[in-house]
């Protein structure tokens, strides 16, 4: 097996043991969002000790490199967070939310490109996830403009009210979404954003993982949408760090509800 397992020209790092060992553990990752073998702890050591202090880009490129050639994770990636980038820089925000924080890499690459002045809020369900974020935040010195918060929007309103109260989540105040987290929560989740009203027209969600592991009624609901409360960009792309397996990353710019 070569060092990305290639098989002619193509990288298929699922065939390491460390893809194999998150599958067989899905039930875990599902229910507690770490792997259960130490992998995301693995992986900050591994920042902190190898990515240069207070360099962004070094710390996206290191976590690149330990996904790619050393123990597999479930960060957007790198194909993919190329898709992000582009989005974000798109929609110049002032506001972004993440639904799904993992071990931060999504945050640091939109705060590489997200204009000055800019906040990312990242929502987090685990708290050793958060905690993973929040170190490897501060090593790339990126912690003043990204903040994880503990909990999930689903959770009875407890972390939408601490949004609009303590991180100025207003009404229209949301220029950005990111939506990388449980795949079920998708279409819940966006509604109760479009509750909480703080979206406004122009305003771009970007969800991850839509074709695999899957996400068909997110993927119907904009569809149906499409032309009248969204406008809905689907991005052919693959799974994170590989080039096999196919995978969806949507685009939707918020139009606004009809008068």
């Amino acid at each position: 097996m070569t060092r990305l397992a290639e098989i002619g020209g193509r990288r298929l790092p699922f065939l390491r043991w460390s893809v194999l060992r998150m599958l067989f553990g899905m039930r875990k990752l599902t229910r507690d969002w770490q792997v259960g073998d130490g992998r995301e702890e693995a992986l900050a050591a591994h920042v902190l000790a190898h990515a240069r202090a207070g360099d962004l880009d070094d710390a996206i490129r290191v976590i690149d490199d330990f996904c790619a050639t050393r123990i597999a994770m479930i960060n957007v990636g790198d194909e993919k967070g190329g898709i992000l980038d582009q989005a974000v820089q798109r929609a110049s925000p002032a506001l972004l939310l993440e639904l799904g924080t993992y071990c931060g890499y999504s945050g640091l690459r939109m705060a590489r490109v997200m204009p000055a002045g800019a906040r990312l809020c990242s929502i987090e369900f685990s708290a050793a996830n958060a905690e993973i974020a929040r170190r490897i935040w501060a090593h790339a010195g990126v912690e003043d403009r990204l903040t994880v918060v503990l909990g999930t929007l689903g959770d009875g309103g407890v972390t939408i009210q601490r949004l609009r109260s303590e991180f100025g989540f207003t009404d229209g105040a949301v220029d950005f979404v990111f939506v990388d987290h449980d795949k079920s929560a998708y279409l819940p989740d966006l509604e109760l954003i479009l509750q909480a009203g703080w979206l406004h027209p122009g305003s771009v969600v970007v969800a991850d993982n839509v074709k695999f592991p899957g996400a068909p009624e997110y993927r119907a609901y904009l569809q149906a949408a499409d032309g009248k409360t969204w406008r809905t960009i689907e991005h052919d792309t693959h799974v994170e760090y590989q080039s096999l397996l196919k995978d969806l990353v949507l685009e939707s710019q918020y139009l606004g509800e009809p008068a």
